[in-house]
C-alpha cells in the first residue's frame, strides 16, 4: 500500500452552487435542499461488499463528503488503488493480522486510516466480506491531488481509523449519479510499491479518470 479550486456554497443569499453545504442550509434553501438531497445517495456497507477492484473502479466519480467546521465539503473521487487481499503483496495484510492491519480484516464499509513518514494521513476503505483484508485507497479528489494532501485539506486522521464510513461518524461516500464512462477510466500499476515484487507491482491495480 502506499507509503509514504474547492467548491464552495456561501451562506449570504445568492443561489447555492454545487459544493460546500452549511449545515444549516436547509433552513435557508429547503425546498431546493429536498430536491437536492434526491438526487444523492449514501453508500453503505452493501456498496462495498463487491468485489475490490469493481468497488474502486465505481468509486469514480463518487462523492468523499465530511462534516468539517460546521460545514459539509463534498470532493468527487477522481484517483483510487485497490488492494486485493492477503496474497496481493502490495498490501498491508500480505503481512497477515497485526495490530495496525486488523482493521483489514473487518466489516466492509469501516475506514482504514494509517499514517506515513510521520505527518501523512492515507485515506481506505474496507471491502467484501468480514476476513477479506482487502480495501480501496482513495489518492485524490477533483481539488485535492495525492492522498497526503486530500487527507490534510479535509481534516481527516486516525482519530477515524475503525470507524464506518458515515454520516453520524462525519465522513462518508455519496452517490450523485455521476456516471464516469469505462473510455473514461485509465488503469495503471499502483504508486510506491516496488516492495511487493516484479508481478505485484505491476499490477495495473491503480484507477483514475483521464483528463
Amino acid at each position: 500500500m502506499y507509503f509514504g479550486r474547492l467548491e464552495r456554497i456561501e451562506l449570504s443569499r445568492p443561489a447555492p452552487q454545487a459544493g460546500v453545504l452549511p449545515l444549516n442550509y436547509s433552513r435557508h434553501y429547503g425546498h431546493l435542499y429536498h430536491i437536492l438531497g434526491n438526487m444523492r445517495k449514501i453508500l453503505g456497507k452493501d456498496f462495498f461488499k463487491e468485489k475490490t477492484l469493481d468497488i474502486a473502479q465505481s468509486l469514480l466519480g463518487k462523492y468523499l463528503v465530511s462534516s468539517i467546521g460546521g460545514k459539509v465539503i463534498a470532493e468527487k473521487i477522481t484517483e483510487v488503488e485497490a488492494y486485493v487481499g492477503e496474497h496481493d503483496l502490495a498490501s498491508h495484510s500480505s503481512k497477515g493480522k497485526t495490530v495496525r492491519t486488523e482493521v483489514m480484516f473487518g466489516e466492509a464499509g469501516i475506514l482504514y486510516i494509517y499514517l506515513v513518514y510521520g505527518m501523512y494521513w492515507m485515506l481506505n476503505v474496507v471491502t467484501e466480506k468480514k476476513g477479506s483484508a482487502t480495501a480501496v485507497l482513495i489518492r485524490s479528489t477533483e481539488h485535492f491531488k495525492g492522498p497526503g494532501v486530500l487527507t490534510r485539506e479535509l481534516k481527516i486522521t486516525g482519530k477515524l481509523n475503525n470507524k464506518t464510513a458515515s454520516r453520524k461518524n462525519g465522513l462518508w461516500f455519496e452517490d450523485r449519479e455521476e456516471k464516469i464512462l469505462l473510455k473514461d477510466i485509465k488503469r495503471t500499476p499502483r504508486i510506491g510499491v516496488s516492495y511487493a515484487g516484479p508481478i505485484w507491482s505491476k499490477k495495473k491495480y491503480r484507477f483514475l479518470i483521464k483528463k
